[in-house]
């Protein structure tokens, strides 16, 4: 018998149309609009999505929607030096985002935990990488939503160095709650950033995943990785020419609409009590490396 979801009849039509839709396609196209620099279409395009989300500027470096460049700019918008207080005990480990806990907890099997009743492979979702997996036998991950209304720039959750990164192409589905509840394997399905890093627990798995409108993934270290949205099914991957080192709380990269990070860790961290829909801010401690 099949394990039991939570997921509902419109869950399930939910992701059964975006299975019909040419994501590509629409996520380019979304790329491109939210570059239009043009000031009444920009204004309009932002004061609307304001609006409509209940976005506020106070915590912003940019404080009124017409100063932005683009919409784009502003989805990406920075915050004021100070915003986001990024605990600085040397053993905690924090968030890398604004967002909600989607899902937490061990890594049981090489699998990770999707939804109810949903896991998804630790190998598939690091392209494929049997070594990558096996570091993190036995550990934990942490899946986190950014929302719409979230900061979308992601931080580092403790300090590290890159070892080596990789770009994956996949499909653009939504990562909100109702198509993780109802699409098998969605994180492991879409396209995706994946960058190993050593830290001093261990290494450390960070795991950017695209979405059907995230027009852009982007690194500090290697710019905008998409579009475009390759179709070659084939994984790229990277080391880096030069060592890139980035502190605790520094900007890692960013996306272009709402999507997802995933992390995932050896088992030397004792993790904080999370619970699925914890809102969580970027910098708040979520687990403390083990003495």
């Amino acid at each position: 018998m099949a394990a039991t979801t939570d997921a509902s009849l419109g869950d399930r039509l939910f992701a059964a149309i975006q299975q019909l839709l040419p994501t590509r396609a629409l996520s380019s196209g979304m790329h491109a609009l939210t570059r239009i620099r043009t000031v009444w279409f920009k204004d309009g395009f932002i004061r609307i999505f304001m609006r409509l989300y209940g976005i506020s500027l106070n915590e912003n470096v940019v404080k009124r929607p017409e100063q932005f460049a683009s919409f784009n700019a502003f989805f990406t918008r920075a915050l004021e030096p100070g915003a986001r207080a990024v605990d600085a005990a040397p053993d905690a480990l924090v968030s890398p985002v604004d967002g909600a806990v989607s899902q937490f907890g061990d890594i049981t099997g090489g699998e990770l935990i999707q939804a109810k009743g949903q896991t998804y492979s630790a190998e598939t979702l690091l392209a494929g990488r049997a070594d990558w997996a096996a570091e993190f036998a036995g550990g934990q991950f942490i899946t986190i939503y950014l929302a719409p209304y979230n900061y979308h720039r992601i931080h580092m959750p403790v300090g590290a160095k890159l070892r080596e990164w990789a770009y994956v192409p996949g499909r653009l589905f939504s990562v909100n709650h109702a198509t993780a509840r109802a699409l098998p394997g969605v994180f492991a399905r879409n396209e995706r950033l994946v960058a190993i890093f050593d830290t001093e627990f261990g290494p450390m798995a960070m795991v950017l995943v695209g979405a059907l409108f995230v027009g852009s993934l982007e690194t500090v270290w290697a710019g905008e990785v998409s579009p475009p949205h390759q179709r070659d099914p084939q994984p790229a991957f990277y080391k880096s020419m030069t060592p890139v080192e980035l502190a605790k709380g520094a900007e890692m990269g960013r996306f272009n609409m709402g999507s997802t990070v995933i992390l995932l860790t050896p088992d030397t961290l004792a993790w904080d009590a999370l619970v699925s829909k914890q809102p969580l801010r970027m910098g708040e401690r979520i687990a403390r490396i083990s003495p």
